[in-house]
C-alpha cells in the first residue's frame, strides 16, 4: 500500500508531471529542470526528492551535478513502469509540454556550468 500512495502522491502535482514528460527524452541535471521550470532550487529539490522517493527516478552524481532519469523500466517495480506509461500517454500534447519540449531543446543547447552561471546572476 505504500509504494502505491507515494506514486499516486508524486503524480499529484503538475510540476511533478511535467519533470516525468522532460525527463522522457534523456536524462537532466538539477539546473535544467529548474530553467524549465521557473522554480526555485529549493522547490524543486523537493518535487525530485519526491519523485526518487516513490521510485519514479534515479540519479547520479557527476562531479557538482546530480542527474535525474526516469526509472529503467527493465528494473523498476512494475507499478512505477506503468504510473509512467500512464503520464505519457496522456500528457504528450498537453500544451504545457510541449512548451516545456521547445524549451529543452534550447537549453540543451548550454552547458550545465554556463546555466548554473546564468540562474546564479540573475
Amino acid at each position: 500500500m505504500n509504494d502505491v500512495l507515494a506514486i499516486t502522491k508524486a503524480l499529484a502535482d503538475e510540476s511533478r508531471l511535467r519533470i516525468i514528460m522532460m525527463l522522457r527524452r534523456s536524462e537532466l541535471c538539477v539546473c535544467q529542470i529548474i530553467e524549465i521550470l521557473g522554480l526555485a532550487n529549493s522547490t524543486v529539490s523537493r518535487h525530485l526528492s519526491i519523485l526518487h522517493d516513490a521510485r519514479l527516478l534515479e540519479n547520479r552524481k557527476d562531479g557538482r551535478w546530480v542527474y535525474y532519469r526516469l526509472a529503467d523500466p527493465k528494473t523498476a517495480d512494475l507499478r512505477v513502469g506503468q504510473a509512467i506509461g500512464y503520464v505519457v500517454a496522456h500528457l504528450k500534447d498537453e500544451p504545457q509540454i510541449t512548451e516545456d519540449r521547445e524549451k529543452l531543446n534550447e537549453i540543451l543547447t548550454m552547458s550545465p556550468d554556463e546555466l548554473c552561471r546564468i540562474q546564479t546572476t540573475a
